[in-house]
């Protein structure tokens, strides 16, 4: 009889879920990674802690839709998956999820995801998916859409950076039209999650009345969130992100609803390449927009 326990996550499951995460994420990037491209990592210790506070930031806000699997033998310290996600209004976003290569094909995947599922009490659907085959699978099977995503890596050749106008440094007092434009282009704000970001990324704002747009860029300078009303607007902030940032850049989490976006990184000479799913169930790829891995 199988010995995995699926169950809702508790705070002292979080390093064991983060070892989890690690290894799970780790063998799938060397799995389906790219020939010529870079070698897979382990993700580094500072890295770790900020998935760890990530983590307990969701299950503080929303611990109903965070789980794990637990081998019965071993307790906390068992963690061989996880599924993390959250209802932010009418909007349910899965933040997270895997299982160990070792209990993969045991139907581990499937009991977690359908815990979140639960969770999400029918709301429509967001997140950002792996080429993983068995998770791609489980996600079709759930109704999702899948829209591949793709990302631009590169160093920025700073001659093309054009002068930017009309933004400024975001503050708390910004995130009640920030909900509301996320509203308009997701179906929920952010809420909370716009208060925990701030805390560990830079905001900047486009405060047009009629063009609203936000970023945060993380400590790298890479824009981690994006949202606009109009792409010119996108395109003024992301010229922004990749202005701020510092050596080899990221831009991820872009569909062909958000070909805005690729104008902008082509043009600063980034290389483009295929990277995922945005997986979306009830509601449309959201534009011009560009999803955060963990936030949506």
């Amino acid at each position: 009889m199988d010995s995995v326990q699926v169950r809702p996550m508790r705070e002292d499951d979080l390093r064991s879920a983060e070892r989890a995460s690690a290894v799970t994420f780790l063998e799938a990037e060397r799995s389906t990674g790219r020939v010529g491209g870079p070698e897979a990592e382990p993700r580094s210790a500072v890295a770790s802690e900020q998935w760890i506070d990530r983590m307990r930031f969701f299950l503080s806000v929303d611990a109903g839709g965070c789980w794990v699997a637990v081998d019965g033998d071993e307790g906390a310290a068992g963690t061989v998956g996880f599924a993390i996600s959250q209802n932010r209004g009418r909007l349910w976003f899965l933040a997270t999820y895997g299982v160990l290569p070792s209990h993969q094909g045991r139907g581990v995947g499937k009991r977690l995801m359908d815990a979140a599922l639960a969770h999400a009490d029918g709301r429509p659907g967001i997140f950002s998916s792996s080429i993983h085959p068995g998770a791609t699978r489980r996600y079709r099977m759930a109704a999702f859409s899948l829209h591949p995503q793709m990302q631009m890596v590169g160093t920025v050749d700073r001659s093309t950076l054009p002068a930017v106008h009309g933004l400024r440094e975001g503050r708390a007092d910004d995130f009640a039209w920030m909900d509301e434009l996320d509203q308009e282009l997701r179906g929920a704000g952010h809420g909370p999650d716009h208060g925990y970001l701030l805390g560990t990324r830079r905001l900047v704002v486009s405060r047009d009345g009629a063009r609203p747009g936000y970023v945060y860029l993380d400590d790298r300078g890479r824009a981690s969130l994006l949202a606009a009303r109009h792409p010119e607007t996108a395109q003024t902030l992301l010229w922004e992100a990749l202005a701020s940032s510092r050596g080899s850049t990221l831009v991820n989490c872009i569909t062909t609803a958000n070909e805005w976006a690729i104008d902008v990184g082509l043009a600063a000479r980034l290389d483009i390449g295929q990277e995922g799913y945005i997986a979306v169930r009830g509601m449309p790829v959201p534009a011009p927009y560009l999803a955060s891995g963990h936030f949506l």
